[in-house]
C-alpha cells in the first residue's frame, strides 16, 4: 500500500510543489491549506489519492484533526511535512506584539503542533507493535539559520524551528522516526515580494528558483530508503543540495580559573578575530 503524506501549506508555492511531487510518487497526499479553494485544485490535480483539509496547524485542535484526517481517510500517516508560514516582516523597533505572535504562532507552534500528534500517533503503532517508518521534514530557512535583516519574528521562529528538529530526530528515532529540516531558496509569493530581481524567471533555460527544484529532496526524505539520516539541515535552491551545521564550537581559551573582566577584552577580540561566522543576510 502506498505511502500517506500530510503536506502543510499545500495549495501554493512550495508546498504545492511538495505535495505534486508526493503525488506523482504514488503517495495518498492530505493537502494542507486554510484556503480551500486552492487546495482543492491541487488535490483535484493528484487525483483521487489526495483529500482536503483546511484546520490551522497553528492551533491544537488544527493539528490534531490534520492528523486524524490521515489516518481516518487513508489508515496511517507515514510522512509530515510541515511547510505552512507567513511572513510580517518589520524592523525590531516596527514590529507589533500581533507581528511578532502571529508569525511565532504559524511557523514555530504550527510546526510543534503537528510534529506533537504526528508523534504521539507513530508513538501508538509502535507500542501496539506495529512497524513505524515514519518521516518529518521541518521548514526552516536560510534566516532561522543566519539571521535576516528586517526578519527577527521570521528568523527567531525558523531558528526554533531548526533546534526543535534536532530535539525530535533525538527524541523520536526509538519510534522508527526520522526528523529533518530543509532551508529552501524558491520563489513563492512571500519571497517574489522581497526579493523580486533574485526570484524572476529566467526567459529560458534552467529556472533556478522554481519551487518545484526542492521537492525531490523532500521527496526522498520522505522514502522509507532515508532512514538513516535524521536530525540534519538541507539548505536546497535549483540544482544544490547542501548539508549545513548549527552552531558549533568555534576558537576558544580557557585560562582554567576564573577571568576578570579587565583580562577579557584581548581575549575576546582574539577568539572573535579568529572566528568567521556567515554574514547575516542583509546587513551592510
Amino acid at each position: 500500500m502506498s505511502r500517506v503524506v500530510i503536506v502543510t501549506g499545500a495549495g501554493r508555492g512550495i508546498g504545492r510543489a511538495h505535495a505534486l511531487a508526493f503525488g506523482a510518487a504514488g503517495y495518498r497526499v492530505v493537502v494542507n491549506d486554510l484556503s480551500a479553494a486552492v487546495a482543492s485544485e491541487v488535490a483535484e490535480l493528484i487525483g483521487s489519492r489526495a483529500v482536503v483539509s483546511t484546520d490551522d496547524v497553528g492551533t491544537w485542535a488544527g493539528a490534531q484533526r490534520l492528523v486524524d484526517t490521515a489516518v481516518s481517510e487513508f489508515g496511517g500517516l507515514d510522512v509530515l511535512v510541515n511547510n505552512a508560514g507567513i511572513v510580517r516582516d518589520r524592523m525590531i523597533v516596527s514590529c507589533g506584539e500581533d507581528e511578532w505572535d502571529e508569525v511565532v504562532r504559524v511557523h514555530l507552534k504550527g510546526h510543534f503542533a503537528t510534529l506533537h500528534h504526528a508523534a504521539a500517533h507513530w508513538r501508538g503503532v509502535h507500542k501496539a507493535g506495529g512497524a513505524v517508518s515514519g518521516r518529518v521534514i521541518n521548514t526552516s530557512s536560510g534566516a532561522g539559520i543566519f539571521g535576516s535583516v528586517g526578519q527577527a519574528n521570521y528568523s527567531a521562529a525558523k531558528a526554533g524551528i531548526a533546534s526543535m528538529t534536532l530535539v525530535a530526530a533525538a527524541e523520536l528515532a526509538r519510534y522508527g522516526v526520522t526528523v529533518n529540516s530543509i532551508a529552501p531558496a524558491a520563489r513563492t509569493r512571500m519571497t517574489e515580494a522581497t526579493f523580486a530581481e533574485t526570484m524572476a524567471a529566467p526567459e529560458d533555460g534552467f529556472d533556478a528558483m522554481a519551487p518545484e527544484n526542492v521537492s525531490p529532496l523532500v521527496v526522498w526524505l520522505g522514502s522509507e530508503e532515508a532512514g538513516d539520516v535524521t536530525g540534519r539541515m538541507f539548505e536546497v535552491d535549483g540544482g544544490r543540495v547542501c548539508v549545513v551545521h548549527g552552531w558549533q564550537r568555534g576558537p576558544e581559551v580557557d585560562k582554567g580559573e576564573r577571568w576578570s573582566p579587565d583580562e577579557l577584552g584581548g581575549v575576546v577580540r582574539k577568539l572573535v578575530a579568529d572566528d568567521h561566522p556567515t554574514p547575516v543576510y542583509g546587513a551592510e
